[in-house]
């Protein structure tokens, strides 16, 4: 049995984010104007967004947890362009991170604790599971 250490990031998130689709919810109405990050120039593109988003989250409560919002939205920021200024540091918005965390704690695979979020074993299981099929296919 293989865990998501053995497989390509993208490879297990991209799956993970099929698997969620009929875990969560459907993406709040906000996801289509809103900008992940002040450092952004447009709000997502992508139809799959919101689950790829969730996925990467899990993955990274997987390999961090117990971790919190705000070091989640350090993970998830990045450079900020100014015309004359230097480039600055920002962070991503919040509200994306948090929703996500809800609905992944409605699908019990992430759960709360003092320190931040922790997945939960059933959380650990279906990467786990997700990473052993990913494994097997590409040997």
């Amino acid at each position: 049995m293989s865990t998501i250490y053995d497989v390509k990031a993208s490879d297990l998130v991209g799956s993970t984010a099929e698997k969620l689709k009929g875990l969560i919810s459907k993406p709040p109405e906000y996801i289509s104007v809103a900008k992940s990050s002040s450092n952004r120039d447009r709000p997502p593109s992508s139809p799959d967004f919101w689950y790829m988003r969730s996925a990467s989250i899990l993955r990274q409560v997987y390999l961090n947890g117990p971790i919190g919002v705000s070091r989640l939205r350090t993970r998830y920021g990045g450079r900020k362009q100014h015309v004359v200024h230097r480039q600055h540091r920002a962070r991503a918005g919040g509200s994306l991170i948090t929703d996500s965390l809800r609905e992944l704690e409605k699908a019990k695979l992430v759960k709360r604790s003092k320190l931040g979020r922790e997945i939960t074993p059933q959380g650990r299981s279906m990467l786990d599971k997700i990473s052993t099929e990913l494994s097997k296919s590409r040997a």
